[in-house]
């Protein structure tokens, strides 16, 4: 009799642990079922009218494309803004080349034009069958009417002989003894050199005082 309760509670048992195994199985092919329509985007039909609705990731999927599209249309606007930028820089470019140029130009044509007159006054010196002396004195006349005419432009000579040496605005190609001027002064003037209002255009080449008393002194 004992024997016989036993086999009944271990047949009670199986049954239990085969419903548990069901009921297992059962839950887990729902969950298998529900990913699945999950990765598709379906939905499940409604019990009356059998219609699917809009799935969450086709409502995600219609918002993403009407963000691309505003990113799109945002984007050609700064190309085409871009675009226009660069026509307009290129042009402004364009424009101040041609005005230097054209001031350049006039620039140019302005001093030689004050030059015109001494070049004439230089053909008829060549031209001219004076004597030697006559000659000389239409060459100072015609020199003294070009520095008449660079100072009309604010160009004026360097100062030289007697001032004190000034490796800004003098060159010197040599020294020579003189007792009677100062030791480091301008002896002689070999070229002229000139200045624009303060600005240096060319150095004077000068002969530099070397006087052996003040140096020994």
């Amino acid at each position: 009799m004992l024997r016989n309760m036993q086999r009944r509670m271990q047949e009670q048992e199986k049954l239990r642990q085969e419903e548990l195994r069901n009921k297992a199985e059962a839950e887990a092919e729902s969950a298998a079922a529900d990913a699945a329509n999950a990765e598709t985007g379906t939905a499940p039909e409604t019990g009356s009218g059998g219609e699917g609705v809009p799935s969450a990731i086709a409502a995600e999927d219609k918002v993403s494309r009407t963000e691309y599209e505003q990113l799109k249309a945002e984007r050609d606007q700064l190309l085409d803004r871009l675009a226009r930028l660069q026509a307009e820089f290129e042009n402004a470019r364009k424009r101040a080349e041609r005005e230097r140029g054209e001031y350049r130009d006039y620039a140019a044509a302005s001093v030689v034009e004050q030059f015109l007159p001494v070049l004439d006054n230089f053909e008829l010196a060549l031209k001219s069958s004076g004597t030697a002396g006559q000659l000389r004195s239409g060459v100072e006349l015609i020199v003294k009417q070009m520095e008449d005419v660079l100072r009309q432009m604010q160009v004026t000579a360097v100062p030289t002989v007697g001032e004190q040496f000034d490796p800004r605005h003098h060159e010197a190609l040599g020294s020579v003894e003189r007792a009677d001027l100062p030791d480091q002064h301008v002896a002689e003037e070999i070229r002229r050199g000139y200045k624009i209002r303060e600005k240096l255009l060319r150095p004077a080449m000068v002969l530099v005082v070397s006087n052996p008393k003040q140096t020994v002194e």
